[in-house]
């Protein structure tokens, strides 16, 4: 087929002691999500597991020397594409059953239906006709791309903990970009695991299951937590101003 082969698929950059961010370097920005790493006392937690073209687990085994648990912010094949690999799996209830039975998705922009394209593009976003630049193996064939089915070993919502020992991360639960979007919030440190409910790049309000009225309420709460830092589902982290400026641009937008 001619594609690239990919000399690793996996990047890695250490934020903290306690905090590592991965992601994948050869796919497109619409669908290149943050998978957050996170370090605890007793056990780790990983935040998204990215697209699962590639073992995230293989990849990451200097990583994941405790026990682990892999929490997805929403469902969203980004997000969980590497969701089955973990035996130990949180997501909000709305939207378990999705991951439970596993999907279809597309790696080509042009696969889209025309309605949800035009709506990405107006948000800002490019929109390849393929969606990555690379595979991660000369086997690999992306037009069989699949989400493969992951049952949640626990189902989670509003204030529901996530307890790593030394760490304790509330789930807030933040719809709008989906029914079951969560956002993990640790309230001692000020950091906030925001998913794609919201991160420093265009917004998406009208994918099927995307709520704007809902959408409208979760910034109206987030622009009020006391946060130091987000790291979010895509794009750069950032603080607390930057979290108002998009909040209040969001706002503005669907007032």
């Amino acid at each position: 087929m001619g594609f690239q082969i990919a000399e690793k698929w996996f990047e890695f950059q250490r934020i903290d002691d306690d905090i590592t961010l991965i992601w994948e370097p050869h796919v497109a920005p619409l669908i290149r999500c943050n998978i957050w790493h996170v370090r605890g006392a007793e056990r780790d937690m990983l935040v998204d597991t990215g697209l699962g073209m590639a073992s995230l687990q293989d990849a990451a085994q200097h990583l994941f020397e405790k026990r682990l648990t892999a929490v997805a912010t929403h469902a969203h094949y980004d997000h969980v594409g590497g969701f089955h690999e973990f035996p130990d799996r949180m997501i909000h209830g709305a939207e378990a059953g999705k991951v439970a039975a596993g999907f279809s998705a597309s790696l080509y922009g042009n696969a889209k239906d025309d309605a949800i394209l035009e709506g990405i593009r107006a948000a800002g976003y490019e929109v390849p006709d393929e969606l990555f630049t690379a595979v991660p193996d000369p086997a690999y064939d992306p037009r069989s791309y699949w989400v493969a089915a992951a049952a949640a070993t626990r189902t989670i919502d509003e204030g529901d903990v996530i307890d790593l020992g030394n760490r304790r991360f509330e789930v807030l639960h933040l719809p709008g970009h989906s029914p079951g979007s969560i956002g993990l919030w640790e309230a001692s440190s000020g950091v906030l695991f925001s998913g794609d409910a919201v991160y420093d790049g265009p917004l998406l309000d009208e994918l099927p299951g995307s709520d704007i009225a809902a959408y409208v309420a979760t910034m109206k709460r987030l622009r009020e937590l006391p946060v130091d830092v987000v790291h979010a589902g895509h794009d750069p982290s950032f603080g607390r101003e930057k979290l108002r400026e998009l909040c209040d641009a969001y706002l503005e937008k669907r007032a």
